[in-house]
């Protein structure tokens, strides 16, 4: 089975992205040929989700836990930790193994 690949670009100083949090995120999510299918800053909206609980692909929850506040990682997921043999939109094909660029901008839990 192929491994996700976590790269951290810069490392954050804030706070740590734990399972169940509420995480805010900016992304650029490309195919493994660099094709961008999706890119919350060209929406010019963050991206928010719950993190660790299957909300998001599998590369997220694994590859964003640990991450801290104002850092930057690079996921490269393999697609059975992605959407695997289902095709996405007119964007994504079956078995497509993706890349993604994530700034972690803010990390909420239940103690906040």
């Amino acid at each position: 089975m192929a491994e996700l690949k976590i790269t951290d670009i810069e490392l954050g100083d804030g706070k740590t992205a734990v399972k169940g949090a509420l995480i805010t995120t900016h992304y650029r999510g490309c195919l493994a040929d660099g094709t961008q299918f999706d890119s919350s800053y060209d929406k010019g909206q963050a991206f928010q989700c719950v993190i660790g609980t299957g909300r998001v692909i599998k590369g997220w929850d694994q590859g964003i836990i640990g991450m801290k506040v104002g850092g930057k990682r690079k996921l490269e997921v393999p697609a059975e930790l992605a959407y695997g043999e289902r095709q996405i939109g007119d964007k994504i094909p079956p078995n497509s193994d993706l890349s993604f660029e994530i700034e972690l901008l803010e990390v909420l839990t239940r103690d906040d």
